[in-house]
């Protein structure tokens, strides 16, 4: 009876795409390269992997409208990670212990395990108890249709975890046995909880990774552990950790106790839209990490969580990035070169003289673009370097690179009538010569890379086709820019 069920809710939720995608797809906020939902909500990427020759990723998905509700896996694949097959719905809720109306199939990760994709998952339920979160297992032959298994849930929240603060397992492989990392919340402070199993079915408590003491909030969403040249990396997202939405620990860890040491922390992204990380390795060995392009503590700043719902659909995914650990212990957070596929009209000026009057920029459309460039730190005196993205109809969204003060920020509060805030940060410039700073720009969002892909800003703004100027000017002086690149952006999606 449950997988009659859970094949009709399959069959339900793929019905609804296919009968709205065609109309969706004409949206006028729709991306043009970053993945988003053929039709309904999209949040955390799930399941990341590289399995049977393709990329697969997984997502949390509501297929019937623009707003978050019962949670659906949705899943497509493809070749370079930018262009994109979607498949029918992997997950849908139907038992017990993932079938409540604000619950379902919420966040997990994918593994290969005896030929077969397994996914190990988070099922949300209330039968009157108040919410219960469970790490569950399903897992597939063909990596397009699953199976629950019977034993479900194979994991329950220990003692001291509140059951509904116990979620988001990532799972890994590591000589024959199994590890996973789940997030949890004990004595109101955000853990990393680490288990091991043989058989991916059966799982044992083997140690706190890492937990909050205050100061990383009182719950860690979506954590990530994954090895790094000779160091490891936990990622997390931080619940009531003030403006942070992406955390980083860099440090080393020991199979034989679980423990792991950290001495290095920082920002993946400094923006109001990046949340819920999650990474994967690529056949030739690269990490790639990607993100959601949206973030829950600033949802009440919006209205109607930005006006993608009136087209049908909300959300979609960050760039993937490559993870790099520099020599200090830091991490670059670079976009994938698959991106390079996609230029098109490409100009290049090796010298770029910026003065207070300011100049237009021109790349591609002025919608879907890239640019790329250095400013000269030894020449440059001007105060502030200043750029205007997706400007037009009396609408602009402002970067600041102050280099009085070392800080950058990124203004969206005249972007669009919808989004709101100022995204700040530091910029470490003591002792270098140049800043390098590199733009992707999208129908809906903005992404600003500088100082070696260390300070990410990535907010999204819903800006019309008439938004298509780009300026740059300077204050109190004169800024001098080399290696300036700029290109359009073909569709993917």
């Amino acid at each position: 009876m449950s997988k009659e069920l859970m094949r009709l809710n399959i069959e339900r939720a793929q019905h609804e795409i296919d009968s709205k995608k065609e109309l969706v797809k004409r949206g006028k906020m729709r991306q043009k390269y970053h993945f988003m939902p053929q039709t309904g909500w999209l949040n955390d990427p799930n399941g990341l992997i590289y399995f049977r020759g393709k990329y697969h990723f997984f997502f949390q998905h509501n297929p019937y409208y623009g707003f978050w509700d019962s949670m659906h896996w949705g899943h497509a694949v493809s070749d370079d990670m930018l262009h994109w097959k979607y498949l029918p719905v992997a997950l849908a809720p139907s038992e017990i212990y993932d079938n409540h109306l604000r619950g379902g199939c919420f966040s997990g990760s994918a593994v290969e395990c005896g030929g077969k994709l397994f996914l190990m998952y988070t099922g949300t339920a209330n039968e009157g108890r108040g919410f219960e979160q469970t790490q569950c297992i399903a897992y597939s032959e063909d990596g397009i249709h699953f199976e629950k298994y019977a034993g479900n849930p194979v994991l329950t929240a220990p003692e001291g975890v509140p059951e509904n603060q116990f979620r988001d397992p990532k799972v890994w492989k590591h000589n024959d046995t199994y590890y996973m990392v789940c997030g949890a919340s004990c004595d109101n402070k955000g853990q990393a909880l680490l288990y091991r199993s043989a058989d991916m079915f059966h799982w044992e408590f083997f140690n706190v990774l890492a937990e909050s003491r205050g100061e990383w909030g009182y719950m860690w969403e979506c954590p990530d552990f994954y090895r790094i040249r000779d160091k490891y990396v936990l990622t997390f997202s931080p619940m009531g950790a003030g403006e942070r939405t992406a955390v980083y620990l860099v440090g080393d860890f020991d199979y034989e106790t679980g423990k792991f040491s950290y001495h290095v922390n920082g920002e993946i992204d400094w923006g109001f839209d990046y949340y819920a990380a999650q990474s994967f390795e690529t056949p030739d060995g690269r990490r790639v990490t990607v993100g959601w392009a949206n973030e829950w503590d600033w949802m009440p700043f919006w209205k109607d969580w930005g006006p993608t719902y009136k087209e049908g659909w909300c959300g979609s995914f960050n760039i993937p990035r490559e993870v790099y650990l520099l020599e200090d212990g830091t991490l670059q957070f670079r976009p994938i070169k698959e991106v390079c596929s996609l230029r098109e009209n490409g100009s290049k000026t090796e010298a770029l003289i910026v003065t207070p009057g300011g100049t237009q920029l021109s790349a591609g459309n002025g919608i879907s673009f890239e640019l790329k460039m250095k400013v000269d730190l030894i020449k440059t005196d001007a105060d502030e370097l200043k750029l205007e993205l997706r400007c037009g109809a009396g609408k602009k969204t402002v970067c600041v690179l102050d280099f009085r003060n070392s800080e950058m920020s990124v203004d969206r509060n005249h972007a669009d009538g919808w989004s709101k805030g100022i995204s700040k940060s530091v910029m470490l410039l003591k002792g270098k010569e140049t800043l390098d700073i590199h733009i992707l720009s999208d129908q809906s969002s903005l992404e600003i890379f500088t100082d070696q892909y260390r300070n990410n800003h990535s907010n999204n703004i819903f800006a019309g086709d008439e938004q298509n100027e780009i300026k740059i000017y300077t204050c109190g002086g004169t800024a001098f820019i080399k290696d300036f690149e700029a290109y359009g952006l073909k569709r993917s999606m």
